[in-house]
C-alpha cells in the first residue's frame, strides 16, 4: 500500500505531458462528480467538526479593514484537486498495466543438427578407442 501511495505522489509531482493530457480529459469528465462529492457530502460532514453545523465552505476569517479570508473555499478546492488527481492516477495506472508487455520467456536452445550429433558420436568413439 505504501508503494502505491509513493507512486501516486511521484505521479502527482512529475510533469509528463501525456499524463497531463489524460488528466485534463479525465478531469473535465469527472469534475461535476467530484465537485458534488465535496460540496454535498464532505463539506457538511467536515463542517460539523469545524464548529457550528454549517458547511466547511462557510469557514472564513474576517480581516482587518474589511473582507474575509475564505479558508473553507480553499479547502474545497484542495479536496477537489486531490480527488481528481487520485482518479487520474488510477486511470493512468490501469492504462499502463494494459500496455505493459508480458515478460519474454527464455528460448530453449535449439536441438543439435544431424551433423552435430554425428560429430558427437565420432568424438565419443575416439575417446573410447584411446581409453
Amino acid at each position: 500500500m505504501k508503494a502505491f501511495f509513493r507512486e501516486f505522489r511521484a505521479f502527482a509531482s512529475r510533469g509528463n505531458v501525456i499524463d497531463l493530457a489524460v488528466g485534463v480529459v479525465i478531469g473535465s469528465a469527472f469534475s461535476a462528480i467530484t465537485t458534488s462529492l465535496v460540496n454535498d457530502i464532505l463539506n457538511p460532514v467536515l463542517g460539523i467538526f469545524t464548529g457550528g453545523n454549517s458547511a466547511l465552505s462557510n469557514l472564513s476569517f474576517q480581516l482587518p479593514g474589511g473582507g474575509a479570508l475564505m479558508l473553507g473555499n480553499f479547502i474545497n478546492a484542495v479536496l477537489n484537486f486531490l480527488i481528481m488527481s487520485f482518479v487520474v492516477f488510477c486511470m493512468v495506472k490501469a492504462i499502463n498495466r494494459l500496455h505493459r508487455k508480458p515478460p519474454e520467456q527464455p528460448k530453449a536452445p535449439p536441438a543439435p543438427s544431424a551433423e552435430e550429433r554425428l560429430l558427437t558420436e565420432i568424438r565419443d568413439l575416439l575417446k573410447e578407442k584411446q581409453s
